[in-house]
């Protein structure tokens, strides 16, 4: 088997990408179990890893992101190709990656037809029992990022209400709102609290709600079900809104109205994790410009698609270690013997050869 690993390209200008679709450590584990890796020039860059890495891990540097995918029976990517790099894929070959098909342009979804490719988004990826397989550490690696990001936006600098997340001994700490009580809003609200902010988690999913009340016994959490009342009255007193919605393979739905967003404090700060999935705050939105922080009636925006990237070193090995063992099954049966076998990796297939399944079309 051989698996082409391509530089990434930013989604949006002004929007760096540094994480990479395979670690100089994956690359290794693969081409010990028989499989050839060819690795473009300067792709781990980014996230801390040199030609003389891969090249050390026995794997092949290319020169250019053409000979990356032609090599390639499997491309490793972290984001879904941009139109720079549609020529270069050839016919019949399978793309891995974050795909978000639900937010794709019309030309890739040409491509992957006339192309006859067959397409895996590691977001739908999905285990009998209900994980995501490879969602599940991004979003806790979001969950934990969420603070530092919160914390830097809130800064009078910036623009924010100037408050210390965690307050001090006479002055109260932030207020922090989060929608969804998932593995990104669990791990967010945990490492909120645990600073000591007060932090309010609203689902729809009692079980998720109880799980994260068992979890966080010793910490200033209450949890709420997403009713539009309960939304409305939690966003006007957030100093920050964590968007956390997840709906795998489909839009997120808009929780938070702009009427919602008028009503916010000046200076307090969204940060929408759903945002490429549509985002789940009506005022939240990708610029073509890339200019992923912004501001709407005095609330500071942060809508990065790709915030993790803002720690690629720990990305990329997280997305690694969470792909490799199916990329390991993929070297020794092939692809489609391991959609046979696999259940989890077959959940994960928006296309079959340039055919797409109807559920997953924009």
């Amino acid at each position: 088997m051989q698996f082409g690993v391509p530089k990434e390209i930013p989604p949006f200008k002004g929007t760096e990408e540094y994480r990479v679709g395979l670690s100089p450590m994956g690359a290794q584990e693969l081409i010990l179990c028989g499989a050839k890796v060819y690795v473009e020039s300067k792709a781990g860059d980014g996230a801390g890893f040199s030609d003389s890495d891969y090249e050390k891990a026995g794997a092949t540097v290319v020169y250019s992101k053409e000979e990356a995918y032609r090599r390639a029976e499997v491309v490793l990517k972290v984001r879904r190709p941009q139109q720079g790099e549609y020529p270069f894929i050839k016919e019949g070959q399978v793309i891995m990656g974050f795909v978000h098909l639900i937010t794709a342009r019309k030309e890739f979804l040409k491509t992957i037809s006339d192309k006859k490719v067959t397409l895996v988004g590691y977001e739908i990826m999905q285990q009998p029992d209900g994980r995501l397989p490879i969602v599940i550490p991004f979003s806790e690696m979001a969950g934990k990022l969420s603070v530092q990001i919160a914390g830097r936006l809130l800064e009078s600098p910036h623009g924010g209400r100037g408050i210390l997340l965690g307050g001090i001994a006479g002055i109260p700490p932030a207020e922090v709102v989060i929608l969804g009580g998932g593995t990104l809003g669990c791990n967010s609200a945990k490492t909120f609290a645990g600073i000591g902010a007060n932090v309010y988690v609203l689902d729809v999913d009692r079980n998720k709600l109880d799980h994260l009340a068992c979890h966080s016994v010793n910490m200033k959490v209450t949890t709420m079900f997403a009713t539009r009342h309960n939304i409305e009255k939690l966003v006007k007193f957030a100093d920050v809104l964590i968007g956390a919605v997840l709906l795998p393979g489909k839009r997120s739905p808009i929780l938070v109205t702009r009427d919602m967003v008028k009503t916010m404090r000046r200076g307090s700060v969204i940060i929408d994790f759903s945002i490429d999935q549509g985002g789940c705050v009506e005022t939240a939105k990708i610029s073509p410009s890339g200019k992923f922080i912004y501001t709407v009636d005095d609330v500071i925006h942060f809508c990065m698609p790709n915030a993790t990237t803002l720690v690629a070193r720990t990305a990329t090995h997280a997305l690694t270690s969470s792909a490799f063992p199916y990329l390991k099954m993929i070297t020794e049966l092939g692809f489609e013997e391991t959609v046979r076998k696999n259940q989890a990796l077959a959940k994960g297939i928006y296309a079959v050869k340039g055919q797409i399944k109807k559920e997953f079309l924009p």
